[in-house]
């Protein structure tokens, strides 16, 4: 079978977009195959398994377009550009249906109306091709080899204009980019994050070492020809890891961070701030919060995983009490001076693990009417949720960007007298198979 090529029919696609093929035995999961499409496979070998990839597509989807992206099939941070809109839609409105409709009847996915550059947060990587030109890009999908890219259709075109001077200065400035191999060189990342509202922008240079010559002529001519930055922060990652930012951080121009506005509240967004990549999307998703927490006026709520604040600060408005919690001290300095910068008294911000702050308050037998979480895509544990559930709020709203671990969580909490009464998908990564979901759970 090894090197053989089958015509064979997509079944189904998996929550990462690939579509499902059998043969035989044998279930294939292969990138960029649609549902209902019959295709060529090429089935092989490798050292662990067998494996098989899509070699041509013999009967198309209807929802098979040709990629706007010409670096979509080797850059990993897109994985649905061969498929319509409506056909992402679609995708991801079955996801969460096959996962979440036994609990709940799932209501329509919220798309957006245009569903291309919509990220405020760009990375680009800098390295050498093998012609010694200095290229900027994203990692080829599971290497660590950088595409070229000028262009991302997903992110805000200002930052690619930004990044593609930032590219031919290193010429001029005689600076290389960093090489993994030989731990040679000076350019690892550059990192730009964009207000949505404010329009204010952050360049983040991430470098080797702290020794960077030129660099105040290199920040003069950057700011020349890019009037419209705002702030530039110099990161200093020494060490041999994939994390994109070290520990020490000094600014080279302006005041360290940019701010934003959201919900009628404004942030402030500093290099290391976990905020949102898609605001249209995002306003949407925290009125949906909102609106499913039926808020009277008199509640206390906990806002778990709460990172800079936002929907403690936003739902402020609507409660008697917001007890913020998150276990990044950065994200907790962002929250406070973000708590003062919109003059709001009625939230407290803790720097603390989740799932000992809430046990805390079950040993101090606290009451706590509203529980919002918002984990990251592995979701929670189980020491958080035997604490939520030993709590006893009367609802729980779960934010997730992860269906397969939002689904494991809820199934936990409806064993433990929660019921779910409402789910509300959001597209707030178009062209991605990314999907994030608001679920509404009530104790019975």
């Amino acid at each position: 079978m090894n090197g053989e090529q089958f015509k064979l029919k997509c079944i189904n696609i998996n929550e990462e977009g690939k579509g499902i093929v059998k043969l035989e035995k044998n279930k294939f999961y292969i990138p960029y195959l649609i549902d209902g499409e019959t295709a060529n496979i090429e089935v092989f070998h490798t050292k662990k398994c067998l494996n098989a990839k899509l070699v041509s597509v013999i009967e198309r989807s209807k929802y098979r377009v040709f990629p706007k992206c010409p670096h979509f099939y080797q850059c990993g941070g897109c994985q649905m550009q061969h498929m319509s809109y409506e056909g992402q839609c679609i995708f991801k409105q079955n996801i969460v249906n096959n996962l979440l409709d036994k609990y709940c009847e799932v209501n329509k996915i919220i798309g957006m109306e245009k569903p291309y550059n919509y990220r405020n947060k760009v990375h680009s990587t800098f390295a050498f091709n093998k012609k010694k030109k200095i290229i900027s890009g994203f990692y080829e999908e599971s290497t660590h080899n950088v595409i070229s890219i000028d262009k991302c259709m997903i992110q805000d075109s200002r930052a690619d204009n930004i990044i593609s001077s930032i590219r031919e200065m290193l010429k001029s400035f005689k600076i290389r980019p960093y090489d993994e191999d030989t731990n040679t060189g000076l350019i690892r990342h550059i990192l730009i994050k964009v207000g949505f509202d404010s329009k204010q922008i952050m360049i983040v240079l991430v470098v080797s070492t702290p020794i960077f010559p030129g660099k105040n002529n290199f920040i003069k001519v950057l700011l020349q020809k890019h009037p419209e930055i705002s702030t530039v922060v110099l990161n200093i990652n020494n060490r041999n890891t994939s994390m994109i930012l070290g520990d020490y951080e000094k600014v080279l121009y302006g005041k360290g961070f940019i701010e934003d506005t959201l919900c009628g509240c404004t942030f402030q967004i500093s290099p290391k701030s976990f905020y949102q990549i898609n605001p249209i999307q995002t306003e949407i998703l925290y009125n949906k919060v909102i609106e499913m927490s039926e808020f009277i006026g008199n509640e206390t709520v906990i806002d778990t995983y709460c990172g800079i604040g936002t929907i403690s600060l936003i739902m402020s408005k609507k409660v008697k009490k917001v007890l913020g919690v998150e276990l990044n001290k950065d994200a907790i300095k962002d929250a406070i001076q973000n708590a003062k910068r919109n003059n709001i008294i009625n939230v407290n911000f803790f720097n603390a693990d989740s799932g000992d702050f809430i046990t805390d308050l079950v040993i101090k037998k606290e009451t706590v009417d509203v529980v919002i979480m918002d984990p990251p895509r592995n979701g929670s544990d189980e020491k958080f949720l035997s604490a939520l559930v030993s709590l006893m709020p009367k609802k729980v709203i779960y934010i997730s960007c992860n269906p397969v671990t939002l689904e494991r969580d809820i199934s936990y909490l409806t064993s433990h007298n929660y019921k779910v009464t409402a789910i509300q998908p959001v597209d707030m990564f178009p062209q991605t198979n990314h999907i994030e979901c608001v679920v509404k759970l009530e104790k019975i």
